[in-house]
């Protein structure tokens, strides 16, 4: 009996050659011309302004940016916008998780709570922020109440300070955080549950053996677009924080430098420095996730 070859190996694997659709390179042209005239343009200009000791400098300089790092009250405003937006994001998407994970199964009254949650995505910075001027102000109606039950003597302060900006700013970005990490949540095959119950797995385990695991990617994207909207922050900053001290933020002092004191080349070296300082706390995020992804795949595979 002849010894049969399989057809797989009688039939030689070609390599596939890399096409160009030009049909699909006309269809992308204007989409390609688009972000490059909004996006990369902008970018090369304000990099080309950045390095001009002034507009009209003929020759490219550092002096912009060692004026920023020499200058200590300049300096200061990353920190001001670090304490600004780390701790609002990380409770933003620490608060997010678990409800995400608790309405996911489907609750009494879901889309009523989902709907009261992503409300205030409607309402806007401005509106957010004049609320909050009448609501916690020193006769508003959040101390009014908490006198009239005698919890406090005197009219807390929380305008016009950093907790002001922070409450404003969960206000505008949690909704969006929740929504994209439930949606990425409830994409996840409840199969994968049911089949750790049954493996002898409570509730606590599941969650952070199979669900927050499989949900760090989305975590992390809503993570990195939570944090730059809060890092970037400026109306919340102006009309419920201090501008002057407390709360001037880097996208303050870019204003006040590029359209107060006439700087131009120094306030967009300012918003490039924010950028950038953004881009690398991205870049860790996404290694971060990346990192315990990996460390939770060997430590399911090897069943501790």
């Amino acid at each position: 009996m002849a010894n049969t070859i399989p057809i797989s190996s009688q039939v030689e694997a070609k390599p596939r050659r890399f096409r160009l659709d030009s049909g699909a390179i006309l269809l992308s042209l204007p989409a390609v011309l688009l972000v490059l005239g909004l996006f990369f343009y902008p970018l090369i200009f304000g990099l080309d302004l950045s390095l001009r000791a002034n507009e009209n400098a003929p020759d490219w300089s550092l002096t912009n940016y060692i004026q920023f790092f020499s200058d200590p009250d300049q300096v200061a405003t990353i920190w001001t916008t670090f304490q600004v937006a780390l701790p609002v994001t990380i409770f933003s998407v620490a608060v997010s998780v678990p409800l995400a994970y608790f309405m996911r199964q489907g609750i009494k009254f879901e889309r009523l709570l989902t709907a009261i949650l992503i409300l205030p995505i409607t309402l806007g910075t401005v509106m957010v922020a004049q609320s909050m001027l009448g609501y916690f102000a020193p006769n508003g109606w959040f101390n009014r109440a908490l006198l009239s039950l005698h919890i406090i003597q005197q009219p807390i302060l929380l305008l016009h300070h950093l907790i002001a900006v922070e409450i404003a700013l969960f206000i505008q970005g949690f909704p969006f955080t929740f929504l994209l990490i439930l949606g990425y949540m409830s994409a996840i095959n409840p199969n994968l549950e049911r089949a750790s119950s049954m493996l002898g797995a409570n509730p606590w385990q599941t969650f952070w053996r199979i669900i927050f695991p499989l949900s760090l990617p989305g975590i992390a994207v809503a993570f990195c677009l939570n944090f730059v909207a809060n890092f970037s922050v400026f109306p919340s900053a102006n009309l419920v924080g201090e501008p002057a001290r407390e709360t001037r933020v880097l996208a303050i002092a870019a204003y006040e430098t590029a359209f107060t004191n006439y700087n131009r080349p120094l306030g967009t070296t300012i918003a490039l420095i924010m950028g950038v300082i953004e881009l690398l706390v991205i870049l860790l995020v996404l290694w971060l996730q990346n990192r315990m992804a990996r460390s939770a795949a060997i430590s399911g595979g090897k069943g501790v």
